[in-house]
C-alpha cells in the first residue's frame, strides 16, 4: 500500500513494553519506517513477557510480537562510544525520535532537546513519561497501574462492593500511546508547514485524565463527584448491562425515542407512561426500579436474538462478549482487521497480529513484516564511516 500517509518518514524508537512501542505500532501502521534501538543482548523487555515461557525466553514473547510487527530492529550501546556515533549518524536522517524513559535520562546520556535540535534542527522529539518531564512528580517512577490508580479511573471501576479495580487491560499505557501518536502525527503536519522539528512532552497521567470524558468533566464542571456503578453508565437510563434468557446483554436505550422503541419491543409500553420513568432525569432518579422491570421482560429471550431485535430497531443492543468470541466477530474480518505474518523463529506457527481500525482510501493498514527478531536489521544500519571520539 503506497498511500499511505506517513509514507517516507523515518521513527528512531527508543521505546519499551508498551506505551512507547504501541505509538510507534501505530506509525509504522500510517507508513512510518520504525527503527528500534535496542540494548545489545537484552532488547526490549516486551520480549520476554507474555504467557508462554518458551516464547519469552527466546526474546519473542506475546507482548512483543502484539505491538512491534514492521518494524526493524537494531542494537547499540548508547554509553559505548562507536555505537554513540552511528546513533548520532542515524538521527540527522531521522523524522521522529521517540522515548519512554524516565524524565531527564535521555538528557543525561547527552541527547537532550537542545543537542537533538542543533543535530536536527527538522527532529520531531516525543517523550512518553508517566508524569511528563515537568512538575514534582516527574521523576517518579510509574507503570499503567500506577497511572490507573492516580487518575481516579480505578475508583470508579466496580461496583461500590468492589471498587476500586484495575481496568482489564493497560488502558493508560494505550491512550498515552495514542495521544504520543497524534501528537507525533501533528508536529509532523506543522514542520511541513514551517520546516521546524518540534518537542512533545507526553503524560500518561494527564492523557488518562483526559479520555475519561465525563468522569472528569462532571467534577471539574459541575462539582459532582463520579461512583462506581458497576455495568451502569451514569449518563443516561436504561442504558448499562442487562438480563437475557442465557446471559449479560449491553442496552444503550439514551434517547427518548429509543428508551419508547425499547418498551414497545419488550412488550412494556405501560413503562412509557409512568411518572418514574416520564424523562431521563426520572429514569435515571429510578434506575433501579427501570432496570427490574426491564430484565423480566428481557429474560424472555436469549441475548443475540434480543441483539438482532433491538439494533434493527435503532436501540443500541449487543451481547458482552468474551476475547476469544470477540476476535471471531465476522465484522472484524470483513474490514480485514487481523494480518497473518511470519512466526519469528517458528516456522510451524502462523501470528496473527491486528490493525488499528483505520481504512486509507478504502484499504485496511496492516503491517508488510513480523517482528524482528533482536539486532535483525543491524548490518542494514551499519555505518563504517563514522568517527568515534
Amino acid at each position: 500500500m503506497d498511500d499511505r500517509p506517513l509514507r517516507g518518514i523515518r521513527v528512531l524508537d527508543l521505546t519499551n513494553v508498551l506505551a512507547g512501542p504501541y505509538c510507534s505500532y501505530q506509525l509504522m501502521l500510517l507508513g512510518a519506517e520504525v527503527v528500534k534501538i535496542e540494548r545489545p543482548e537484552h532488547g526490549d523487555l516486551a520480549r520476554r513477557l507474555g504467557p508462554e515461557p518458551a516464547l519469552n525466553a527466546q526474546g519473542v514473547g506475546a507482548s512483543f510480537l502484539a505491538q512491534n510487527a514492521g518494524k526493524k530492529s537494531v542494537e547499540l550501546d548508547l554509553k559505548a562510544p562507536r555505537d554513540r556515533a552511528t546513533f548520532e549518524h542515524l538521527l540527522g536522517g531521522a523524522d521522529v525520535l521517540l522515548e519512554n524513559f524516565r524524565a531527564g535520562v535521555l538528557e543525561r546520556m547527552g541527547y537532550g532537546w537542545s543537542v537533538l535540535r542543533d543535530r536536527n534542527p527538522q527532529l520531531v522529539y516525543c517523550a512518553i513519561s508517566g508524569f511528563g518531564q515537568s512538575g514534582p512528580m516527574s521523576h517518579a517512577p510509574a507503570y499503567d497501574q500506577i497511572i490507573q490508580g492516580l487518575s481516579g479511573m480505578m475508583s470508579i471501576t466496580g461496583t461500590p462492593d468492589t471498587a476500586p479495580l484495575r481496568v482489564g487491560f493497560p488502558v493508560s499505557d494505550s491512550v498515552g500511546g495514542l495521544v504520543a501518536a497524534m501528537a507525533i502525527c501533528a508536529a509532523l503536519a506543522g514542520r511541513s508547514r514551517t520546516g521546524s522539528g518540534s518537542y512533545l512532552d507526553v503524560s500518561m497521567l494527564e492523557a488518562s485524565l483526559s479520555a475519561m470524558g465525563w468522569a472528569a468533566s462532571n467534577y471539574l464542571v459541575s462539582g459532582v463527584s463520579p461512583e462506581p456503578m458497576g455495568g451502569q453508565n451514569a449518563t443516561a437510563a436504561p442504558s448499562g448491562t442487562f438480563d437475557s434468557a442465557d446471559g449479560p446483554l449491553n442496552i444503550a436505550a439514551n434517547r427518548q425515542e429509543q428508551f419508547e422503541v425499547l418498551c414497545r419491543l419488550v412488550e412494556r409500553e405501560d413503562l412509557v407512561g409512568d411518572d418514574r420513568f416520564a424523562d431521563r432525569e426520572a429514569r435515571k432518579a429510578n434506575r433501579a426500579a427501570l432496570n427490574e422491570e426491564l430484565n423480566a421482560a428481557l429474560r424472555r429471550r436469549p441475548a443475540l436474538e434480543w441483539e438482532r431485535i433491538l439494533s434493527e430497531a435503532g436501540v443500541p443492543a449487543a451481547r458482552i462478549l468474551t476475547v476469544p468470541q470477540a476476535v471471531r466477530l465476522e465484522q472484524l474480518q470483513s474490514r480485514g482487521f487481523f494480518t497473518d505474518l511470519p512466526f519469528p523463529a517458528h516456522e510451524d506457527r502462523t501470528l496473527r497480529v491486528s490493525g488499528n481500525g483505520v481504512l486509507v482510501n478504502g484499504t485496511a493498514l496492516r503491517p508488510e513484516s513480523p517482528p524482528p527478531l533482536l539486532g535483525a536489521h543491524n548490518a542494514e544500519f551499519a555505518v563504517d564511516e563514522v568517527v568515534t571520539p
